[in-house]
């Protein structure tokens, strides 16, 4: 089963490749550009390198958010786009889920953060159990502080959100871990392609027309107004 990938929930530009939902081959472009001006060119050229048409896609996958507005909407509607023109599945995969499962052995919970701005995070919460990671909260929006309140002192803290506010997380959670470097807190296209496998396989298909991002909370211009 080969599928495209798609990752717009933050300043990276993730796109993947992946068959039976191993990455064949993933690009994760920081060039400070739009995701307008870079996705679809990305997607075309990842495509050239494996040899790829679009017409063998038998899936694509994206991350619905939280994440930045913008990204989000230009990432969703690109993927919808295809898997509507080419009859495919389409499914969505947290972005916050992810970062979890990008975080290493050895703690016992993982708390994934996205900077959301204004001074706040989205954030979860995520336990280890015998069947692997299981999130234990739901997906909110509100200062760092609120998570580390929720989470054990042996937390695992990944993502942009995380490393923004490494300080504050400290000093609440001194014996919790961090991804200290910058690309470590990227959500990787390979993650997304194993989860999404996961859901293929398991039936949870999008409905392509009604399929929405998620957001958490209303933008600046709707507050604004």
């Amino acid at each position: 089963m080969k599928m495209l990938c798609v990752d717009t929930a933050t300043e990276v530009c993730g796109i993947g490749l992946a068959v039976d939902g191993r990455c064949e081959l993933e690009a994760m472009l920081t060039s400070g550009l739009t995701h307008t001006k870079v996705l679809m060119e990305g997607i075309q050229t990842t495509m050239a390198l494996l040899g790829w048409e679009t017409t063998e896609l038998d899936a694509v996958a994206v991350t619905r958010g939280p994440g930045s507005f913008t990204g989000l909407r230009i990432g969703i509607s690109a993927v919808k786009g295809l898997a509507f023109a080419l009859g495919k599945p389409l499914i969505g995969v947290s972005s916050l889920e992810v970062l979890a499962h990008q975080a290493p052995d050895g703690y016992p919970a993982v708390c994934p953060m996205i900077d959301a701005r204004r001074k706040e995070v989205y954030w979860s919460l995520y336990h280890r159990t015998d069947q692997g990671l299981q999130r234990v909260c739901e997906e909110r929006a509100g200062a760092a502080a609120d998570a580390a309140g929720q989470a054990a002192d042996r937390c695992f803290f990944i993502g942009n959100g995380a490393l923004l506010y490494a300080k504050e997380l400290k000093a609440r959670c001194p014996d919790a871990g961090f991804a200290g470097a910058a690309e470590l807190n990227r959500s990787r296209p390979a993650v997304v392609a194993r989860l999404a496998g996961r859901r293929m396989t398991a039936g949870l298909i999008e409905d392509v027309r009604s399929f929405r991002p998620v957001y958490l909370r209303k933008s600046d211009a709707e507050i604004g107004r």
